[in-house]
């Protein structure tokens, strides 16, 4: 096996290091698959003498995380295009911290002078609404909810983006309801709101942000893949790495799916949501 090779190859280069870099991997949630691709691609430099201690072992793993990262998933800054407003959808599963990173984007947004409105289109669960106002008010946004009881989520977010429109705002954050991937009727209301939204401004969402839980571990690929092949993703919002999550297999999903990180969530915080910097991320992972 590749992975016990770099092992007992790395064993016997530095015996204090090199037997933790596989495991570093593994355990930071990268996956079988990936780790066995960073490990092949090292085997060769091992064998041929130019890595010659666990340092240079450890420096050459992270440039190989970084590649990866970097290869398919550089475009780490918001698309927003031109017309007014941009429409950005936050899109994910239960529990995963989208309308928290929704409001600390807002915020985020609010900072550099950009005219925010929020759109209340999570309509299925209770406090959804309540906790998104909080948010506008915490953030000094403006907010667009349902106004009857069960209200779809398109027409809330058509409602919102038309204001929008027609009162100037520069940016539209669309909360919505989080959904297990495998929930067919659920990832169908998606495509509904993101044809809402394009029929009041042509070509929008502009973004389309999958939150990912830091927790989940490899249950993120499968995730990813869904959430892409519904709505076509745009980029990535890793949460909760504030404890002893490493997110290590959302390497996997820039690798597999080309989708690039744009935030990261590191605690409650409003300024708690952070641009994505792959080399201080590696960093983390193997510190």
């Amino acid at each position: 096996m590749p992975i016990l090779f770099l092992a007992l190859s790395a064993h016997r280069i530095d015996r204090d290091q090199g037997t933790l870099f596989s495991p570093a991997l593994l355990v930071s949630d990268f996956g079988p698959k990936i780790t066995i691709k960073i490990v092949e691609g090292l085997r060769e430099d091992i064998l041929a003498g130019k890595l010659k201690s666990g340092s240079e072992i450890k420096d050459a793993l992270k440039r190989s995380v970084l590649e990866l990262l970097t290869e398919k998933g550089d475009k780490t800054e918001l698309q927003l295009g031109f017309r007014k407003p941009a429409v950005i959808m936050i899109v994910g599963v239960n529990g995963g911290g989208k309308t928290t990173s929704l409001g600390k984007l807002a915020h985020k947004l609010k900072k550099e002078g950009v005219k925010v409105l929020m759109a209340a289109g999570d309509t299925f669960r209770a406090a959804a609404t309540d906790q998104l106002v909080i948010w506008a008010e915490r953030s000094g946004s403006e907010i667009v909810v349902a106004e009857v009881e069960k209200a779809k989520a398109s027409s809330v977010l058509s409602q919102a983006v038309k204001r929008g429109k027609e009162q100037g705002f520069d940016v539209v954050l669309c909360d919505t309801s989080g959904r297990l991937h495998t929930n067919y009727s659920l990832m169908e209301e998606l495509i509904a709101c993101k044809k809402a939204v394009g029929k009041v401004v042509a070509g929008a969402p502009n973004e389309v942000l999958l939150v990912l839980d830091g927790t989940t571990g490899l249950n993120m690929l499968p995730q990813a893949r869904e959430f892409n092949e519904v709505v076509g993703i745009t980029g990535l919002i890793l949460t909760k790495l504030d404890g002893s999550a490493r997110g290590g297999c959302v390497v996997s999903v820039v690798h597999e799916l080309g989708i690039p990180v744009k935030f990261v969530g590191v605690g409650e915080g409003l300024e708690d949501l952070q641009p994505f910097v792959a080399e201080a991320f590696i960093d983390a992972i193997f510190s």
